[in-house]
């Protein structure tokens, strides 16, 4: 999981970089986003099938070897368009990741633990967010920005070793896809529009928060990256915990309001960080631990509610939503940031929060009911 996104998190913590050295704009580095996650959106029904047919180790290893082809690319990147072309590569192991990442946990653990287990899962997206953002960002400070991205490719070819040795051996015949119930269809439907929405809020933080301490408080290039990290660690955290929550009955359905009501103020914290700079810090730990989160415990609820053979499908039709929300995002606040300023651009991104807590309200309201019942 971490990997799968990788190149999407150097881009935007080494972002100050790529702006001066290859002269890529402001709109240019949102662009990217769209690309990576504008072909996951649309390759990730395709994904989800084919875990299901293929299995999700043999999955596993593909999008790790795509992820470090992808990378490898991004290093040699001499302008914007070869950049744009390497992220969107990027966007296949995106596609395959929470379908065959599911399926793993779905074959490997008990009922019991899957809840804790995704919330592991989940937060290997936040590591790789915290090494891009600290570790491989102080690595680009020695070696060059180049260096850094290629030693991640690197791992992740290590990786796509390690996971082809480790991880339980797809079955010799997969079942078929099964049917669906209808109310099971339309919560991982549900799921699917709050995805889009929360997509949209956290790949605006994702792709800009470096820039906006760069550009808005004034930070250094490495010491910009540096929010970027405490983002990876409060999402780690958040994800753990929350899908550990999630476990208790009936909880899950109505936790993905309240985290992103959550995630509203998270926003505001950053539109009020363009005031009083220090608030960037409690506006970040807020976006991890709330925004972060809700990803987390919106794929254990799907891996619930997902038909007999079709959890890869259900997961991947949820991550659509997410994929597309993070193709959408960036370009509208960075359209935002260039006519009003960054405090507008983060107040753009507390109604989508806002409007993710709306698609999912009626599954929350639906909760409050059978316990009062």
């Amino acid at each position: 999981m971490a990997f799968s996104m990788m190149q999407l998190f150097l881009v935007g913590a080494l972002g100050p970089r790529l702006v001066g050295e290859l002269g890529v704009s402001r709109t240019e580095l949102g662009l990217t986003t769209t690309a990576g996650f504008g072909v996951a959106a649309l390759l990730s029904p395709v994904a989800g099938r084919l875990v299901d047919r293929v299995g999700p180790r043999r999955c596993v290893v593909a999008l790790l070897l795509l992820a470090a082809v992808s990378l490898t690319l991004i290093g040699a990147a001499p302008g914007a368009a070869w950049l744009l072309a390497a992220v969107a590569l990027g966007g296949l192991p995106q596609a395959l990741a929470n379908p065959a990442t599911n399926k793993v946990i779905l074959a490997a653990f008990p009922a019991e633990r899957r809840g804790a287990v995704t919330g592991w899962k989940q937060s290997g997206v936040q590591f790789g967010a915290f090494a891009a953002g600290l570790p491989l960002s102080l690595l680009a400070a020695g070696v060059g920005w180049r260096g850094a991205v290629w030693t991640a490719a690197a791992a992740a070819a290590g990786a796509a070793v390690w996971a082809a040795r480790t991880l339980p051996a797809d079955p010799l015949r997969l079942p078929g896809a099964g049917g669906r119930a209808g109310a099971a269809g339309s919560v991982v439907r549900r799921l699917a529009g709050f995805s889009v929405l929360l997509g949209c809020g956290i790949s605006s933080v994702n792709t800009y928060l470096a820039l906006f301490g760069s550009q808005r408080l004034g930070l250094s290039a490495t010491v910009a990256a540096l929010p970027v990290a405490v983002l990876g660690l409060s999402g780690i955290a958040g994800r753990v915990g929350w899908s550990r929550a999630a476990d208790g009955e009936g909880r899950a359905e109505a936790l993905p309001t309240l985290l992103a009501l959550g995630a509203v103020g998270a926003a505001l914290l950053l539109a009020a960080a363009v005031l009083l700079h220090l608030l960037v810090w409690p506006g970040v730990v807020a976006v991890g631990a709330f925004a972060v989160s809700a990803n987390a415990v919106s794929m254990v609820l799907v891996m619930r509610r997902s038909a007999p053979g079709r959890a890869g499908q259900d997961s991947a039709l949820v991550a659509a939503g997410f994929f597309a929300g993070f193709a959408v995002g960036p370009p509208a606040f960075g359209a935002v940031v260039s006519l009003a300023g960054y405090g507008p651009g983060w107040l753009l991104v507390a109604c989508e929060f806002a409007g993710a807590a709306a698609v999912t309200a009626p599954l929350a309201l639906r909760r409050v009911r059978a316990v009062r019942a």
